[in-house]
């Protein structure tokens, strides 16, 4: 069964439980990078959507994956006829951080995309001691790296967000005695804690969430 086969099929188990299709695991996106390498994918628009919204952004293993797919594309180490190089970085910059900040830091070295790279990175705070590397860059001289420096340094990322209101509206459940995560989701009935979406309705349709109901009221 192809994968693009497979996953609407996922896609359609997982609507009849009232939860979204899982994220692609790391077999599968290595799959996803070979269609997508080829001349003329099929199923191209239902391709790109896996690949940019089906994939968990971060350190996953899937991730480390996509990533380095999109920096070959970048420097030029291989052709897509889906994603081209300023695209790649585009998707590059919604991964928040992990994986995706190397091929970003590098990308500022490449003049066809630097700046795209710098506006994206610009936006990353999860870049651990990559700082230290576009710090180097902007020592060396790059200025889309001093331009990504000077950013960080102004809180932009900050700044550019919508203003906190004033006044914030809010319910709070006191629970009386120690409450904690097993008390939520036990492991001997939550079996699915890393599926959220699905623990979340088995949870509901569990007994002692009845019974911390009450407690709460």
């Amino acid at each position: 069964m192809s994968l693009v086969t497979e996953y609407k099929q996922h896609t359609q188990e997982r609507a009849t439980l009232g939860v979204p299709p899982l994220a692609l695991t790391a077999e599968q996106t290595e799959q996803l990078v070979e269609l997508l390498k080829a001349d003329n994918p099929s199923d191209a628009e239902f391709l790109m959507d896996l690949f940019t919204n089906k994939i968990n952004p971060g350190v996953d293993d899937a991730a480390a994956i996509k990533a380095a797919f999109l920096n070959e594309i970048v420097q030029g180490k291989v052709s897509c006829k889906l994603i081209n190089k300023k695209e790649a970085i585009k998707i590059l910059g919604k991964m928040l951080g992990g994986y995706n900040v190397d091929p970003l830091v590098q990308a500022l070295k490449v003049d066809e995309v630097a700046a795209e790279a710098a506006a994206e990175l610009e936006n990353t705070l999860l870049v651990y001691d990559s700082f230290n590397d576009v710090k180097d860059l902007m020592d060396a001289g790059n200025l889309y790296a001093k331009q990504v420096i000077e950013s960080w340094a102004n809180a932009k990322w900050f700044l550019k967000r919508p203003e906190i209101p004033n006044e914030i509206t809010a319910t709070v459940f006191k629970v009386p005695g120690e409450t904690n995560t097993d008390d939520l989701s036990p492991a001997s009935e939550a079996f699915t804690r890393s599926d959220i979406p699905l623990m979340q309705i088995q949870c509901f349709n569990q007994k002692w969430i009845i019974q911390l109901k009450l407690l709460i009221n």
